[in-house]
């Protein structure tokens, strides 16, 4: 079956026709498409995922800070609380959430990181793989399937809506990162393609309409915290639908959908900096001093 990746029903068809999981479907058809071998994809892929654990390792340092001053050692303090057990959300969420902030850390202070789907998304997808990698102990080949299956996900989204918070708000870049992070959590833990779709489509709703109103014109605040919050909704969103709960709305539909509301977004809402709260008062004062 020819795959150009123009629905994720697509990607669920062929997956449930030749029985095997989306990862593969998108395996082999990135192969056929950049005309390399599916070894050589597999080998990008697990690049990704050590970027991704060394960006989370550098970012929990207690020393991070930002050029700006913005970010600073969120990550390194909720891991301090989580891994004492303090943390209402438990560890593997708590844990997601840290290495999410992690991530955005190291993108703040020009560390490398991998775009997933975007710099400013950044910490989504590594924070959930990262914590079963830890938490779980789940082997690095099978969070590279994770990797592929969010990626198969994420070239829909960019196709039939955006993954540009100036073009669609932040619902483009968080929102599909944790829509790509929720489908391949749930293939990880052993979910059907079905359940994928329903996992993005979960996530992705959930945080519809969400904004992109970076302080200063930076990729700092309020990006880092809202990562972790998509991170958050990824996990929940894998829950739910392993749990067989389904969402009313298939997810091409909600990725349609996203991008009509993404293109009725005002421009002052579109990472220009020109509303929501880059423009309340304490903003203003920080991009004075920032600028001055």
């Amino acid at each position: 079956m020819q795959i150009d990746f123009s629905s994720v029903a697509q990607l669920i068809e062929a997956a449930n026709t030749n029985n095997v999981a989306i990862s593969r479907i998108v395996l082999q058809q990135s192969a056929c498409d950049m005309q390399i071998t599916e070894g050589e994809i597999f080998a990008k892929m697990a690049s990704h995922l050590t970027i991704m654990c060394a960006s989370v390792e550098e970012g929990l340092s207690p020393n991070t800070r930002s050029l700006s001053g913005l970010i600073t050692n969120e990550a390194f303090l909720l891991k301090e609380y989580v891994d004492a057990g303090k943390s209402l959300s438990g560890q593997l969420l708590g844990s997601a959430v840290y290495n999410s902030l992690a991530v955005m850390a190291t993108n703040a202070c020009m560390g490398k990181v991998v775009a997933a789907p975007t710099a400013g998304s950044a910490g989504v997808i590594p924070g959930c793989l990262v914590a079963l990698l830890g938490s779980l102990q789940i082997p690095e080949e099978v969070l590279i399937n994770g990797l592929l299956n969010a990626s198969g996900i994420g070239m829909v989204i960019a196709r039939n809506a955006s993954i540009s918070g100036a073009v669609g708000g932040c619902q483009a870049e968080c929102g599909s990162a944790s829509a790509m992070a929720a489908s391949a959590l749930v293939e990880i833990k052993g979910g059907t393609p079905t359940m994928c779709g329903h996992a993005a489509a979960l996530a992705l709703k959930s945080l519809m309409g969400l904004v992109c109103d970076p302080v200063a014109g930076l990729v700092e605040v309020p990006c880092a915290l809202r990562n972790a919050a998509a991170t958050s909704v990824a996990i929940i969103s894998a829950d739910m639908a392993l749990a067989g709960i389904k969402s009313v709305i298939p997810i091409d539909e909600v990725i349609t959908a996203m991008g009509e509301v993404g293109k009725a977004i005002p421009e002052a809402l579109r990472e220009t900096s020109k509303g929501g709260l880059a423009v309340t008062p304490t903003a203003k004062k920080i991009e004075a001093t920032l600028y001055s």
